[in-house]
């Protein structure tokens, strides 16, 4: 039997509880459940109330963890609105697809009226040969005639909407009955759907949150430092921040493979620089969880690496990318922004892309100044370049694209990192800023990133 596989799209902007518990119930009745956040909609102004990132950690926050449910973030990558049926063309060799709908977007159906027949794309083809799984209200009148011929009634217990979610927020109205607590606490820590603009960083406490322990146990330090912790951890399902010990690199780490968990991360540096953690002499084991801290929502970067065959590879970065040369010769790239050939020919030993978390790691090391933190910019940087003359770095604007190709892939090879981490022989690195993945990051409030950066710019 093929795999049953629930499409349930939406604006979801926020999603609620109600929405949680369709996906529940589908998952009861579907081998899997892909929940699709929905990009721009020209028909929905309301989609761009709050920048894409915020959406798509509420999407992660609310979903996520749902047995049998997954979140596709790549409308919000891709800054589009995939249409079901290009969903369908996408997945339907994976399985049995059943396209998740409201019973009102069937009324009139058997006269050829309902919306679906009338204001989708291709609204009449899927209407008679795609299978549709009808959200139905309690005591809702939904005519058998007309529904489509392959569909299958699902009766909604939990009433709701994003609306009613956004109305309560921009009046100051309590949301707890409404939300998930995670998802609560998320917008009232960065004023979504109550600020005209959200902010990226915002005061508060870790006092009484539970904590995930990861801990570098190959490092000495950090060993010692996580023994006094470890009594009071918990299982990452049931955290509310995720404590990380050990350098920066551990950090990275960390965030690589826990950021979908949309977790605030603590460090606590037992490693050299320390720039993403806490001095471990501001945490003691008495007084942690701290009680007045900073939390910074960090954006991070969206690579693709190109292949020799041409074939794309996707990525997320934290800290940095970079191609560098693969053997004793200079590197030879091709420097694109926003599809404007900059630099026809720059010759290194490798050129990079850093977010402003990560202008302190090697961006810095390259000779390229150390951003703040909340700086709306991110940075391209060239290693040890010989031509261009006098060409070192550049400074970009959030919405900006870059590509850095290799020239001459045969005889002068590169390969990729992202944070440190290998990516093998590319061709190309395709990168922006990503618009639907941060991570978090929490500092206690007496030493926060920004006077790390202070420290470094003053000679400290």
């Amino acid at each position: 039997m093929p795999k049953r596989i629930a499409i349930f799209g939406g604006s979801f902007n926020p999603p609620g509880n109600h929405h949680a518990a369709i996906a529940v119930r589908l998952a009861q009745m579907f081998d899997e459940v892909r929940v699709i956040p929905c990009g721009p909609r020209p028909d929905k102004p309301a989609t761009d109330s709050v920048q894409s990132v915020y959406r798509a950690t509420l999407a992660d926050i609310v979903f996520g963890g749902l047995d049998k449910v997954t979140v596709d973030l790549s409308d919000f990558e891709q800054e589009t609105f995939t249409r079901n049926h290009e969903l369908q063309r996408r997945f339907e060799a994976e399985g049995e697809l059943w396209h998740v709908v409201g019973a009102d977007l069937l009324v009139g159906g058997a006269k050829g009226e309902s919306l679906i027949q009338r204001t989708w794309a291709h609204g009449l083809q899927l209407w008679q040969q795609a299978n549709f799984a009808v959200l139905k209200r309690p005591g809702y009148a939904l005519q058998e005639d007309d529904l489509p011929p392959h569909a299958q009634i699902i009766e909604l217990l939990v009433e709701g909407s994003s609306t009613e979610i956004r109305e309560h927020l921009s009046h100051g109205k309590d949301v707890g009955g409404l939300v998930p607590p995670r998802a609560k606490a998320y917008m009232a820590r960065y004023g979504l759907y109550r600020a005209p603009v959200p902010g990226n960083w915002a005061n508060g406490t870790l006092e009484d949150a539970r904590f995930f322990l990861q801990a570098d146990e190959t490092n000495p330090k950090a060993r010692e430092l996580s023994s006094s912790l470890k009594t009071q951890h918990v299982a990452a399902a049931q955290a509310d921040f995720i404590n990380v010990v050990g350098g920066d690199g551990a950090m990275l780490r960390s965030i690589r493979e826990h950021w979908r968990a949309r977790l605030p991360f603590f460090g606590i540096n037992a490693g050299h620089l320390g720039f993403l953690l806490n001095a471990p002499e501001q945490v003691t084991a008495h007084s942690f969880p701290p009680r007045d801290v900073i939390f910074r929502q960090m954006p991070m970067l969206f690579l693709e690496f190109e292949d020799e065959e041409g074939r794309r590879h996707p990525a997320y970065g934290f800290n940095d990318a970079w191609l560098e040369r693969a053997t004793s010769q200079s590197a030879w790239l091709e420097i694109t922004v926003n599809n404007v050939r900059r630099i026809p020919k720059l010759v290194c030993d490798g050129a990079l892309v850093a977010t402003a978390a990560g202008s302190t790691a090697y961006a810095r090391s390259m000779g390229a100044p150390p951003l703040l933190a909340d700086t709306p910019a991110w940075l391209l940087v060239g290693s040890n370049v010989l031509q261009p003359a006098h060409w070192h770095s550049a400074l970009l604007s959030p919405d900006t694209t870059v590509e850095i190709r290799n020239i001459d892939p045969q005889h002068r090879p590169v390969q990729a990192y992202v944070d440190g981490l290998s990516m093998g022989r590319v061709v190309a690195l395709h990168a922006r800023l990503s618009r639907a993945a941060a991570a978090e990051l929490v500092f206690c409030a007496s030493h926060d990133m920004a006077e790390k950066i202070a420290a470094i710019q003053f000679g400290a």
